[in-house]
């Protein structure tokens, strides 16, 4: 009865149902009461599973005649009623059932990040996440399948897409079992304050550092994009094609007002609308493929010569390559290049500092439920960047640029659709800018107003501050994207590998599965994988400073 004895004393206040006699016990009523309560908080969480009750309490229950109560049928509000599946042991459904469950005194419950829970569908759920991985990186999958293959390219981005969805499932499993959907939450229950600091630390600069990146974009894009739709063949100078400004104009008019949203889930019309732009984006990539020529050759408008954009120039004639094999695809190349393009694919589905706060809003939330979501995001990006890397490459083959548009902006820089795609890349990563900031504002109050309920005041300043340090970062820090380049290296094996390995091994108790079970042995494989990560995109990233070239990006 003891796990019903708190239920029966909050609701013992209401008093007895009318129709409650004297000949029925008070045992019989408390235990009406427990089905009752525990069956309305399956109807408002929707993730009740195992249901410990005493068997005393079973053995009555299915006696009492529970429908009979106030007069109307209580419409299976009977314990046998309550077992119900989705995904969580008993243990977890516990500690779960420990952090929803009002409190004891009758007063205001303080707010949790989990008061928020049940508002998002599964669709925009699906999408908030989709939009949180697809990143600025797949515009470079194209160069890194050239230094691949096709055959190895999507072998390594298959093993990276499942090392994903494990991560995630290691996040899942650890917040399942303390109650907690929050990732400096599950630092500080690994490791205390400083677990906690540590994991929204690195959150926060790895979210800075894609956000930045993001702007760095529209910075560095838009005003050549407004030139070339506006018929300019220089810059004139005018504010309105300035990087400057425009950045600044994006961020106040775009970014800030979505980044007010209180709920993420808010997010899924603009994160929808931001993957349209991205499927728009491969379908013209698949277009341009039976539509440019290889050798690639174009005629200039001055001398009528032909001139090879990937080539040397001639008199009358030039070629990409002498080689016959330049346009037939490689299955399988290793060159020295090779080694850049596992940093870039292990990063390409980045998406773990929003899985919480995802999960925390996912409608009907249980761990089966959000490791669909993730797993269909997952599959989404892993065909989308598939497509693009292998249209990318059988267009330009070994002339693809590390980056796919300027490509074709080579081919001809006022083609229109190729304008059109680069407007809509523009619009997608502007509109992901604030789901990347969600999880960093949530990192920062959990730092520093852990026990403080929701104010606007500190929702809206803490959003102000981020969108003007990155502004001020993108507009006068040139070498911004090298230094975040670092972060990244160091932040992103962390948040997809390290963290979870570890979460997992120091949370999930060792009743439960010991130290050297088998989950718990992958979980430390799986951290020691993301320190080799970490030391060879770092290493190919010094190696870049020393030769001045830049090779080795990011997913995001």
């Amino acid at each position: 009865m003891a796990p019903c004895v708190i239920i029966s004393i909050r609701v013992m206040s209401l008093g007895p149902p009318s129709n409650i006699t004297g000949e029925q016990s008070e045992t019989e009523f408390k235990l009406k009461l427990c089905a009752l309560y525990f069956h309305r908080l399956h109807l408002r969480l929707g993730f009740v599973h195992r249901i410990f009750i005493p068997s005393t309490a079973m053995d009555v229950g299915r006696g009492l005649e529970l429908q009979k109560m106030n007069g109307q049928h209580s419409r299976d509000l009977g314990p046998d009623k309550l077992n119900l599946e989705d995904g969580f042991d008993g243990l977890e459904f516990m500690a779960e059932r420990d952090e929803f469950l009002p409190g004891k005194s009758p007063g205001i419950k303080a707010p949790q990040f989990t008061d928020f829970e049940g508002k998002t569908s599964f669709g925009m759920s699906i999408f908030n996440l989709s939009n949180a991985i697809m990143g600025s990186g797949i515009l470079g999958l194209a160069y890194a399948m050239s230094n691949t293959g096709i055959v190895l390219f999507l072998i390594l981005l298959l093993c990276i897409a499942i090392l994903s969805a494990y991560s995630i499932h290691l996040l899942l499993r650890s917040a399942g079992v303390v109650g907690i959907r929050a990732y400096e939450q599950l630092g500080h229950r690994a490791f205390g304050q400083p677990g906690k600091v540590l994991a929204g630390s690195i959150i926060t600069m790895h979210n800075i550092g894609a956000m930045s990146s993001y702007l760095f974009i529209v910075k560095s894009e838009l005003p050549l994009v407004m030139q070339a739709f506006l018929g300019l063949k220089d810059n004139t100078g005018e504010w309105y094609l300035d990087g400057k400004y425009l950045i600044i104009i994006v961020s106040v008019i775009i970014v800030f007002p979505l980044s007010l949203m209180r709920h993420l889930g808010y997010l899924g019309y603009t994160s929808g609308f931001s993957l349209s732009c991205m499927v728009f984006f491969l379908i013209s990539v698949i277009y341009k493929k039976f539509n440019i020529p290889c050798p690639l050759e174009k005629i200039t408008s001055q001398d009528n010569h032909l001139v090879s954009v990937l080539g040397e120039s001639h008199d009358n004639h030039s070629f990409v390559s002498s080689d016959v094999d330049f346009c037939e695809a490689q299955s399988f190349t290793i060159n020295m290049k090779t080694a850049y393009t596992i940093p870039i694919l292990a990063f390409a589905f980045v998406c773990h500092p929003e899985v919480l706060p995802i999960y925390t809003e996912l409608r009907d939330a249980t761990k089966k439920r959000m490791q669909t979501v993730a797993n269909i995001s997952i599959l989404a990006m892993f065909v989308m960047y598939g497509l693009t890397a292998i249209f990318g490459y059988l267009t330009f083959f070994g002339g693809v640029d590390s980056e796919l548009l300027h490509t074709y902006i080579k081919v001809d820089p006022l083609d229109t659709l190729i304008l059109c795609v680069r407007m809509a890349v523009l619009v997608a990563v502007t509109l992901t800018v604030p789901v990347v900031l969600f999880p960093i504002r949530r990192a920062l109050l959990q730092l520093l107003f852990p026990e403080k309920p929701f104010h606007w005041a500190h929702h809206i300043s803490i959003a102000v501050c981020l969108l003007v340090i990155v502004n001020l970062l993108v507009i006068f820090v040139p070498t911004i994207r090298d230094i975040f380049g670092v972060i990244g290296a160091t932040s992103a094996p962390s948040l997809i590998f390290i963290l979870p390995g570890i979460f997992y091994i120091r949370i999930v108790p060792e009743e439960t599965e010991p130290l050297k079970s088998i989950p718990k042995i992958m979980a430390a494989c799986f951290a020691a994988l993301g320190f080799v990560f970490m030391v060879m995109s770092t290493s190919f990233i010094i190696l870049d400073w020393v030769s001045g070239e830049s090779r080795s990006g990011g997913g995001h």
